[in-house]
């Protein structure tokens, strides 16, 4: 596990296309969605220590989002071949046991991570009804090992900020996690 932090990703960037399928097999193209307040998309896994530490918070407050307006999935690009706790076969069974309210994708070739240049687990983007990034970064300080209290603080403020309307104002501190676990050769040029 390498400390990796997020890219941060120049706001005001439109959402990178994502088509891709739950571990399912059920698909999900952000072209066929209709957007009202907000979109989030989340990089995470199922394994990764930084994920586990702020998951039931942030599955809590991914139900508050969705009932304000927000749409939200959430994708797994790890290299499951080499990390099989992100297998979609385990995605399906953490869905089903933490409730996920959010389609779980499956980002095979990694080609949507390297889109939004993700970087770490988790690795967060808020865009506006007009699919336009408006923060990204971190879920809130909370880390594992510090004593931060989860709470979302900082992409619930983002949340809230955007569905009244205003211009968003919280500081956007890059997210920490381990890095995206990336197959042979598709490591990205910001990777390392």
């Amino acid at each position: 596990m390498a400390k990796t932090p997020s890219t941060m990703l120049d706001l005001g960037t439109a959402a990178p296309k994502i088509r891709l399928a739950d571990a399912n097999g059920k698909m999900y193209d952000l072209a066929d969605q209709s957007i009202d307040k907000g979109l989030l998309v989340i990089f995470m896994c199922n394994h990764c220590p930084f994920v586990i530490h702020i998951r039931e918070k942030l599955v809590e407050l991914i139900k508050r989002y969705q009932e304000q307006g927000i749409s939200v999935v959430v994708i797994n690009s790890n290299d499951y071949t080499a990390h099989p706790d992100d297998s979609p076969e385990r995605m399906a069974q953490d869905s089903d046991k933490f409730a996920y309210s959010f389609p779980y994708l499956v980002d095979e070739d990694q080609t949507v991570a390297q889109a939004y240049k993700a970087a770490c687990t988790p690795d967060l983007y808020l865009f506006d009804g007009n699919k336009k990034l408006v923060y990204r970064g971190q879920f809130d300080g909370a880390r594992p090992g510090n004593t931060i209290a989860v709470t979302g603080a900082d992409l619930s403020a983002a949340v809230d900020q955007l569905v009244e309307g205003r211009q968003i104002e919280v500081s956007q501190q890059p997210s920490l996690g381990c890095n995206i676990k990336w197959k042979p050769g598709n490591e990205p040029d910001y990777f390392g």
